[in-house]
This record gives C-alpha cells, sequence and structure tokens, in this order.
C-alpha cells in the first residue's frame, strides 16, 4: 500500500499528525469503494441490492478514477432506459458520470465544500472522488460528512473567540452554546437528507410502477427539502467566511424587482402545501441598483425563509420601494410574532426564540446572523418590528449606488415588464 494511503487508514505518529489530516480531505475518506469500468450494469446493480448502506463507488481504471456511480442516480436510469436483455450486456460505465468532482486529498475542507456546492444543483450531493498528488483513486468522500465536519469546526472557532474574551464563570455557558449549536446542525442536516432520501425513494418506486403523477406531486416536495438543505449548508459556509475575513463584495448593477420576484416565487416552494401566499409589491416596474446581486439574495431570502416557516395561514408580503438614495424592502408575513423579551436573541449567533427541546419549526439560529453580516458589508442597516400573535415584518434598508458612482435610477428601456403587485 502507497505511503498516502497508509497515513490514511492507521498508524499516524502523534496528535500533530491527526489534527493536520483532519483539517483536509484526505483524512475525511467515507469509503474506498471501486469497481473496474468494464463490469457488466448486471454486476454493479447486484452490488446495490445487496448492500442497502452502499451509497457510490468509484469507477477505477488501473489506479485512475474515470467515473463515479451513485445509488439514486443509478437505478433511477436502470429502469427508466435499461431493459433486461442490456442490463446483461452493457457495461456500467455506460450510466456512470464520468465527469464527477475530483478532489485532491490535501485541499482543505472549506474549499472542498465550496467546490462541492458550487456544482449544478442535480450533482450537489454526491459524492467527491477523493485523488492523490499522481491523481489515484484514494476514496470517496460524503458531502453530508464534509457540511458537518465544516460545521464541528465552525463552532469550536466561534466557541474560542467567545472563551478569550470570557470570565471564567462563563466557561460552562460557552460550552452549552458549542454543544446546541453541533445538536442544531447535525439534527438540521438530517432532516432534509432523510425527506431528500425518502422522497427519492417514493419517485423511484413510482416510476416503476408507471404512477408519473406521483413522481411529479413528489417533485416540489422534494425540491422544497433540496433547497432547505442548501439554505443551512450556505449558511454555515458564509459564517464561516465571515469569521475568517474572507468574504467579498461584487460589485454590479441589478433590476432589485426582477431579484425580488425570482425571490418570491422560489419562497412559494418553501411554503409548501401550507395556505400562505407569497407576493411581491413594487413602486416600479424596474429598480436598478449597484450593489452585490448575490449577497442581495441572500439576505432577503433568509428573511422570507424564516417567513414561510413560521407562517401557517395567510400571506407573506416583500415591499420594496425606493428612499433617497436607497432603496427600502420590507418583509412583512401574518405568522405568529415574536415576543419583546426574544427580539434581542433575533440577530445573534445560534440565537433562536424556540426551546431545542419542544421547537416545532427547524433551523440552526444562523440565517438571521448570517443576515445582518451581509446587510453590514453592504453599508446598510436591518431592523425588526413584531407583535406577539399579529405578525412581524423585517425592514432593509441597502444603498442603491456604489459611492464611486453616480447613482442607481428607475428605468424599464429594453427590460421585460412586470406587474407593481405580484400575487
Amino acid at each position: 500500500m502507497p505511503a498516502h494511503s497508509r497515513g490514511l487508514e492507521g498508524g499516524r505518529s502523534g496528535e500533530t499528525d491527526r489534527v493536520q489530516s483532519d483539517t483536509r480531505v484526505g483524512g475525511l475518506i467515507t469509503s474506498r469503494e471501486q469497481i473496474v469500468p468494464g463490469v457488466l450494469i448486471k454486476h454493479a446493480a447486484d452490488r446495490f441490492f445487496t448492500d442497502a448502506g452502499l451509497d457510490a463507488f468509484a469507477l477505477v481504471d488501473c489506479r485512475e478514477p474515470v467515473g463515479l456511480v451513485t445509488r439514486n442516480k443509478f437505478l433511477m436510469k436502470l429502469f427508466r432506459l435499461y431493459g433486461y436483455e442490456l442490463y446483461g450486456k452493457r457495461p456500467v460505465i455506460s450510466l456512470a458520470d464520468t465527469a464527477p468532482l475530483f478532489i485532491d486529498s490535501e485541499e482543505r475542507l472549506d474549499v472542498a465544500l465550496d467546490m462541492a456546492m458550487g456544482r449544478p444543483f442535480r450533482n450537489i450531493y454526491d459524492e467527491l472522488v477523493v485523488v492523490d498528488s499522481r491523481g489515484h483513486y484514494m476514496g470517496l468522500l460524503s458531502v453530508k460528512e464534509l457540511v458537518i465536519r465544516q460545521s464541528h469546526a465552525l463552532a469550536n472557532s466561534i466557541v474560542q473567540k467567545e472563551l478569550a474574551n470570557a470570565k471564567a464563570g462563563e466557561l460552562e455557558k460557552m460550552d452549552k452554546v458549542k454543544s446546541q449549536f453541533l445538536a442544531n446542525v447535525t439534527h438540521e442536516l438530517r432532516s432534509p437528507v432523510n425527506a431528500i432520501i425518502s422522497l427519492a425513494g417514493l419517485m423511484q418506486a413510482a416510476c416503476e410502477k408507471g404512477y408519473i403523477g406521483q413522481t411529479k406531486d413528489r417533485l416540489s416536495l422534494l425540491l422544497s427539502s433540496a433547497a432547505s438543505l442548501k439554505a443551512i449548508i450556505n449558511n454555515v459556509l458564509d459564517l464561516s467566511k465571515i469569521e475568517a475575513g474572507k468574504m467579498d463584495v461584487i460589485i454590479e448593477e441589478f433590476d432589485a424587482v426582477e431579484e425580488l420576484a425570482e425571490i418570491v416565487e422560489t419562497t412559494k416552494v418553501l411554503i409548501g402545501g401550507k395556505p400562505v401566499d407569497a407576493r411581491l409589491v413594487a413602486n416600479a416596474k424596474s429598480l436598478f441598483m449597484e450593489s452585490d446581486p448575490v449577497k442581495f439574495r441572500q439576505i432577503v431570502l433568509n428573511l422570507t425563509g424564516n417567513a414561510a416557516k413560521f407562517t401557517e395561514r395567510g400571506m407573506i408580503t416583500v415591499s420594496v420601494e425606493t428612499d433617497g438614495d436607497f432603496i427600502a424592502i420590507a418583509v412583512n408575513d401574518t405568522g405568529p410574532g415574536i415576543k419583546k423579551e426574544d427580539l434581542d436573541k433575533l440577530f445573534t449567533a445560534f440565537g433562536q426564540t424556540e426551546d431545542a427541546k419542544t421547537k416545532r419549526h427547524e433551523g440552526t439560529g444562523l440565517g438571521l446572523t448570517v443576515t445582518r453580516y451581509l446587510v453590514d458589508l453592504l453599508k446598510g442597516n436591518i431592523r425588526v418590528e413584531s407583535e406577539w400573535g399579529e405578525g412581524t415584518t423585517f425592514f432593509v434598508r441597502l444603498p442603491g449606488k456604489n459611492p464611486e458612482t453616480e447613482g442607481f435610477n428607475e428605468r424599464s428601456e429594453g427590460r421585460s415588464e412586470k406587474n407593481n403587485s405580484r400575487d
């Protein structure tokens, strides 16, 4: 066995080696399953049928990975495209992903996670293929395990920073914060992951029986669970970047009304089947501004996502208007509202208004913390008004122009028109 593989399997010399390995992709390999690309589809399928815990395996030719086979994608393609005759004659590489994400074993975990989440939506949760410096196959890495480990690292970083400024009597409190965060993140990751797996299984069974209508009905739930999972992961990643001081602002011109319209449509997906509607109210058909469109979207989507989570019936309204050289955005919901004594917790990392043991709604307590940081980065401000039992409104005020330019303007020429009020 090569030296690099031996180091990962066991026999490490000392705690320093263990810590260094754990901060790199090579120290987190979750599987070394592999198969040669010429094996028949039938034999590859038998591996999945006989081993319920097998999520994926790599196709390896002379130690070099040439593809990736994941359980759900493989079985869906198999039952949809292949009859028994081809099933017994075609090689497994004909159903494999021949362009998976290859990650060097020495890559940092945060960099690997950024690369994984930057893939097309359909590939985000596929395993990563870990290779050594020569491109030889070392193993597979689960994205879920990568996110959980990064969450642990983030929790440790934040707790250590708090401990450095805390008094001796607050040590127990800091440990509680760390434990609460890890418990929340682990739970919130598992919930949508389990939902995605279960729904994919039901859709697979429906496809096998030809029940296409059932597949369409479950697809919206699958997308909603996937969107929730991605939001959690993005918040963990963004807070990591913010803590490290590596969050960049990229200024572009964009239409705020157009962006908000897309956010409202995404919010409708997050609402699911609840008797809640979402709409956009704008005082202009187009509102062009100079800011970071990615962070703008995340700020508003974090707020509408919270509203979709807590509102059981009624309306979520996103309104936007100009305010001098600023734009003012309000996200109003008809949810349960927030008690006055809980308002101070909203923008605190891991702070939640529900007790972790009895809470009915999912959430890590990171969304509003990240939102506040992003608003600060864009030189804006955020505040909240709420009445218990009456609903909640978040107000965000952002500069409409880059300080180095003339300003922003309202115009619609060359753009498709949009209604002032979106239901």
